[in-house]
């Protein structure tokens, strides 16, 4: 992923990088061989992947949530009845681009007793990351940090589970980003989201870079990729709480408000105040760990435009700001929709829509331009081109403006997603209905 994400060295599906503290070194020497290379034009197109090493991400990246700046607002959790956990998300906007350049996260509390961490609650990975006390890092210093030894639930252990033995060498991982890396160790202790708590096993950072994290008003990530994208299945917190009988359903939903007012995840059920019309589900359609369904095609103003992205996938992230998708996708939309530059044809723009199981999902002008607050006559396409080869791609993100447009629902034991229209102040039931419309209706 390009926005700075919990990553690997790949675009999407390998696991952490592993390695023993003692080895460090030569450890770095030999992944030179095997370095994270994003590069990014002028025109904001990107290519992912592992190869020779070639120009650094911080040279050429500026992107979505690497550059955050803003208000936030404070959390709230909120009690719901036996088995579903609902939690207040506050928002960091950029303060020139907030449409398209914005981050949601929460409170998670870890150890006996709690220390709280605000978190991105997101679904393109599978691992909470937290810093640790062991790391003097710049970047950690300025957040929360997991103090293993003032928890007495805290276990130090290895990639394995197994604990770690005090003679021995400790297993270490490292994470790349799309501008920086963290490293760090393993431990298990008590994890809580609101009143839904498990054992559950981390990452605790020692050593972060300066570029991104310095600018995160956010202390950490908290995966909720499924379990193939955790470092293992006692990583994934969803899978522990669902094994536990703690939910009342096998579930977790997401509603972004498209304002600062009331954001929230729910663990356990579905809100229906929150949406409003059909939910849609679409079974995930590939085992690489990410929320990723099957599109047919592209839509413009509800007529399907075949050929544009036949048989497309797409990847439901929660912790992407940016809509993102193939090159060759990327560029005939922008021909299509014929953005103007100095926005003198932004009235009168197309609703762009994603055919998904026989319905077009569609988005707003507001939803896919770029108009900066600070220059209104300055418009351009928010799309960020990202290339995935097969068998994962070619593959779209669907970010934040996506899911700020549509509730959505995440069954981990259906493997599926669900799709309504986000019930928000300013939507009506007739404006509501242009959003999600079924083929057949047509």
């Amino acid at each position: 992923r390009t926005d700075g994400r919990l990553r690997t060295c790949t675009t999407y599906g390998l696991p952490p990088v592993l390695h023993r503290i003692p080895n460090f070194s030569s450890f770095l020497q030999a992944m030179k061989g095997l370095t994270c290379t994003l590069t990014l034009a002028a025109a904001s197109k990107a290519t992912v992947g592992l190869g020779a090493p070639g120009p650094t991400c911080a040279e050429h990246a500026d992107l979505s949530l690497l550059q955050l700046r803003g208000r936030s607002d404070r959390v709230h959790v909120e009690e719901e009845t036996t088995g579903t956990q609902s939690l207040q998300l506050f928002r960091q906007s950029d303060a020139t681009k907030q449409a398209h350049k914005t981050a949601y996260f929460g409170k998670l509390a870890v150890g006996t007793p709690p220390q709280e961490f605000t978190v991105v609650f997101d679904t393109g990975s599978g691992n909470l990351v937290v810093p640790s006390t062991e790391c003097q890092s710049a970047a950690c210093m300025m957040h929360r940090r997991y103090d293993r030894n003032t928890s007495t639930t805290a276990v130090d252990i290895d990639a394995d589970g197994s604990h770690v033995n005090p003679d021995g060498d400790r297993d270490q991982i490292t994470i790349t980003f799309g501008t920086g890396e963290v490293t760090g160790i393993l431990f298990e202790d008590r994890l809580c989201v609101g009143s839904l708590c498990t054992p559950g096993r981390f990452i605790g950072s020692t050593e972060e870079s300066d570029a991104p994290f310095t600018s995160f008003s956010f202390d950490g990530v908290l995966g909720l990729a499924l379990g193939q994208m955790a470092q293992g299945p006692e990583f994934s917190f969803m899978n522990r709480i669902a094994e536990q009988g703690a939910l009342k359903k096998p579930l977790f939903a997401v509603f972004l408000s498209d304002d600062d007012r009331y954001s929230e995840i729910t663990f356990g059920d579905v809100q229906s105040s929150k949406f409003m019309g059909p939910m849609v589900w679409a079974d995930v359609s590939r085992p690489s760990g990410y929320w990723q369904v099957q599109i047919s095609d592209v839509a413009i103003d509800d007529k399907v435009v075949h050929g544009v992205c036949t048989n497309c996938q797409v990847a439901v992230d929660t912790g992407t700001s940016e809509l993102a998708g193939p090159t060759s996708v990327m560029e005939k939309l922008e021909k299509m929709l014929n953005v103007k530059s100095d926005c003198s044809n932004f009235d009168q723009l197309p609703k762009l829509g994603f055919v998904l199981e026989g319905h077009v999902l569609n988005l707003d002008p507001v939803d896919y331009v770029d108009r900066d607050e600070t220059a209104p006559e300055q418009c351009s396409s928010a799309f960020m081109s990202l290339d995935v080869p097969p068998p994962n791609g070619p593959l779209f993100v669907f970010g934040d403006p996506f899911l700020r447009k549509f509730y959505t629902v995440y069954d981990t034991k259906q493997k599926s997603v669900g799709f309504a229209v986000a019930n928000h102040a300013t939507m009506s039931h007739e404006r509501a209905a242009t959003m999600l419309v079924a083929l057949d209706a047509k």
